[in-house]
């Protein structure tokens, strides 16, 4: 498949999938702060289900966007120093990890719980962990801690491109802020 945009430049589907990804995890995190916390006796209805269907919809999104960017390889900007090409793949890399890991621990924890995960709460996908396993539940214990590893990547992301646009002065933000230039 050819690529007609300037080297290093985002098409609009890679931006499509950062910013349906940003946008469902920034829903996912609000919902998470303000759903009951998890104990014995909660049940999967409420903000619990919209949490677990956001995860399942944001599982989906990632695995979508991982096996696209296989195939579509964006060139990182040439003058970039070599420690700053590692960071941003050890970085992206981990991004993609973290996201994917979270997902699927917290539907092997929602399962122990004997709980049914859905995408956007129509389409049940199938258990991972039975009801009741003890490593469900340590995955739901996983989970919980992941998702202050993933805010701190998160963070180490927006902290990257901001340092480009404000220090550098460069055009890594723009890549994926706005139209590739003709």
């Amino acid at each position: 498949m050819a690529n007609n945009l300037r080297p290093g430049s985002y098409g609009p589907t890679a931006k499509l999938f950062h910013w349906a990804i940003f946008l469902l995890l920034a829903a996912q995190y609000a919902v998470g702060s303000i759903m009951p916390h998890i104990g014995r006796k909660t049940l999967d209805e409420g903000w619990v289900n919209i949490h677990l269907s956001l995860g399942a919809l944001i599982l989906a999104v990632i695995v979508a966007r991982f096996v696209w960017r296989l195939f579509h390889h964006v060139a990182l900007p040439e003058n970039m120093p070599g420690w700053e090409l590692a960071l941003s793949r050890i970085t992206h890399l981990t991004l993609y990890a973290l996201v994917l890991v979270m997902t699927l621990l917290g539907w092997a924890a929602a399962n122990s719980r004997g709980w049914t995960v859905t995408i956007a709460g129509l389409i049940p996908i199938p258990d991972i962990a039975p009801k009741g396993s003890a490593w469900g539940h340590e995955a739901g214990d996983i989970h919980n801690i992941l998702v202050y590893v993933l805010l701190g990547f998160i963070a180490l992301h927006v902290a990257g491109a901001l340092y480009h646009y404000f220090v550098l002065r460069d055009r890594v933000l723009q890549r994926m802020w706005m139209a590739p230039e003709t």
